[in-house]
């Protein structure tokens, strides 16, 4: 899609979404081209591993290998902290909020 094209975004996530439907709030949460999948178990994981890669490979959807992580237990994720304990948000954006400069004026 050329640049400078206001719905890119928004086709190229509606393009994953349909490519990742069966998946999605199963194993699979998808926000344009971050792929999130989750699994309870290892031996799941490696299953959903698999679908999710031979997913992008029948579409022609490339990851760059140097942006992907694997095997993590803890991820950041739109601005939250996902790990087996839990979803919390991003410590980071919370001091970045707390940090803001208290208005001086009404308007």
């Amino acid at each position: 899609m050329p640049f400078g094209l206001t719905n890119a975004p928004a086709a190229f996530m509606d393009l994953m979404n349909r490519v990742f439907r069966p998946f999605l709030d199963q194993f699979v949460v998808v926000f344009i081209d971050d792929i999130l999948i989750y699994s309870k178990r290892e031996e799941e994981h490696a299953q959903h591993l698999e679908i999710v890669l031979q997913t992008l490979r029948k579409h022609k959807l490339y990851a760059k290998l140097k942006k992907c992580d694997f095997w993590l237990n803890k991820v950041t994720f739109l601005g939250h902290i996902i790990s087996g304990e839990g979803i919390s948000p991003d410590p980071t954006k919370i001091q970045a909020i707390v940090d803001w400069k208290r208005p001086t004026t009404v308007t």
